[in-house]
């Protein structure tokens, strides 16, 4: 599941027909959904309007429902179970949810938030980000929020490959999904299902066949591809992520473009080792 960049005119305007365009090319070269309005579409800086058309062009453009979840944080619980009930009429076919991130929930306040938005009916994916939230979703945690129903599975961004095992143990009905792309062996060998992933909106075919020889656990095939591709990956781990991966496809003639303020184009050095590390990749023939 590609958590997709937004396509953003020049002028900073979404372009709803290159994102619906960009939706169908990344299915039609071997990912299995998308993921609208997470960190990589830059939901926080969308209006309300352009939030909910988002939702609606990748549904659209999807052709199947299932293939698509939507991120719906917000900073209030009732917003976000309004994004959740807006998902749930477009067709969508689950959710995917921080916990709450204005300000540092305990465990009772993230339970509570899960509760409400799981109210809107779909099945909900919990996105584990503690670098950016400084909220923990931690294993017993997670058991807590999986044994009350509020959610179906997790991606997980801790960095942590640990924890994939006392997650198994403690709430073997979890799915677990790589949520950061260059932990995405480790977690795959752990027992991940799936990956809701960033840089497949460059290299999307590549990326797909180290996922599956990942999940199988085919070493001959992943090993050697995770290694050309690794310091790529890397950057989904890093701040200027978004930025990153949207150089990265501007290089692989994929309209990446610009981001939204406060996200600012990224520093010489920085593209430079972007751009390097894209090049290397095209060059190696991966696509």
């Amino acid at each position: 599941m590609v958590a997709t960049t937004l396509p953003l005119r020049d002028d900073l305007s979404v372009d709803y027909d290159a994102y619906a365009e960009h939706v169908r090319w990344l299915i039609d070269n071997g990912c299995d959904g998308v993921v609208p309005n997470g960190s990589l579409g830059e939901y926080q800086t969308l209006t309300p309007e352009e939030r909910a058309r988002v939702v609606t062009t990748a549904v659209e453009a999807a052709g199947d429902g299932a293939r698509v979840m939507p991120g719906v944080a917000a900073y209030g619980s009732a917003e976000s179970r309004r994004w959740a009930e807006q998902a749930a009429e477009a067709g969508a076919g689950s959710v995917l949810l921080l916990p709450p991130n204005a300000y540092r929930a305990d465990t009772a306040a993230v339970r509570a938030h899960y509760a409400e938005v799981a109210r809107a009916g779909l099945p909900i994916v919990a996105y584990n980000n503690p670098i950016d939230t400084k909220v923990d979703l931690v294993p017993e945690l997670l058991a807590q929020l999986h044994a009350e129903g509020s959610i179906v599975a997790v991606k997980e961004f801790s960095g942590d490959v640990r924890r994939a095992y006392e997650i198994a143990e403690l709430a073997p009905g979890l799915d677990l999904l790589i949520g950061a792309d260059d932990v995405l062996l480790e977690l795959a060998l752990a027992g991940a299902v799936g990956w809701i992933a960033g840089y497949p909106n460059a290299l999307p075919q590549a990326s797909a066949t180290l996922y599956h020889a990942a999940v199988s656990g085919d070493l001959d095939t992943a090993l050697p591809l995770y290694r050309s591709l690794h310091s790529l990956l890397r950057w989904d781990s890093k701040t200027e992520f978004v930025q990153a991966i949207k150089l990265s496809m501007d290089l692989a003639g994929r309209r990446g473009g610009p981001t939204r303020p406060p996200r600012l184009p990224l520093t010489a050095e920085i593209d430079a080792a972007v751009r390097a590390a894209t090049e290397k990749a095209l060059a190696e023939g991966l696509k």
